[in-house]
């Protein structure tokens, strides 16, 4: 399919109908989605799926954001909330077993990691993080619409339900934006507007 046509048609649906999605585009979409940018490609933040109903119910209570319970998939960005000598010295164990390369061969790349990351306090770290996982986000969008499936993404849910919920403080992770998947339901009456947004010539300014 054409990318620019997947961009026009996708909507951050109101209303899913009960269709289920299959199984291979999630999967699709979740791949994509870990192949995303990320800065040194560290990626800290990590991916949680929920498709138990009941979790959802959970999750969504009290949410004017009723596209958490009502989804058949409910994708959670967490961010790491602290990265220290350990995160780092798993990063490069980690590259350096994907290319087949010593781990001395990459001090130098290390170090410039350790003077990055360890150089900043939590709260930095954390806000870094945060951007990491929202470039992801943009891409699990982009993924889904070339699926043709739909996704709404929110802020609007309790942070702090969803960490206790789904055990992220354990994990040293927070909670920071999450994706719905499913299908738009014939109801949804926004779902048939034209898509309005700044004309390029407003948008892109040549310099």
């Amino acid at each position: 399919m054409d990318l620019i046509e997947d961009l026009k048609w996708r909507y951050a649906v109101k209303k899913y109908s009960d269709k289920t999605v299959d199984q291979a585009k999630i999967d699709r979409i979740l791949e994509a989605t870990n192949l995303s940018a990320s800065s040194a490609g560290m990626q800290p933040y990590r991916l949680f799926l929920v498709q138990d109903q009941e979790m959802k119910n959970k999750l969504g209570e009290g949410s004017f954001n009723g596209q958490i319970a009502e989804a058949p998939y409910l994708l959670v960005f967490a961010a790491y909330t602290s990265m220290g000598q350990q995160f780092v010295d798993n990063y490069i164990a980690h590259v350096a077993a994907e290319r087949e390369i010593p781990v001395s061969a990459l001090a130098d790349f290390k170090a410039s990691l350790e003077g990055y990351i360890l150089n900043r306090s939590d709260s930095e770290n954390f806000s870094w993080a945060t951007k990491q996982a929202y470039i992801a986000l943009g891409t699990a969008l982009i993924a889904a619409a070339e699926q043709r499936v739909d996704a709404t993404p929110m802020e609007g849910f309790d942070s702090e339900k969803f960490d206790e919920l789904l055990g992220l403080r354990k994990k040293g992770l927070k909670s920071v934006v999450i994706l719905s998947f499913g299908y738009r339901h014939e109801s949804d009456a926004f779902a048939g507007l034209k898509k309005v947004r700044a004309h390029q010539e407003e948008m892109v300014t040549l310099v």
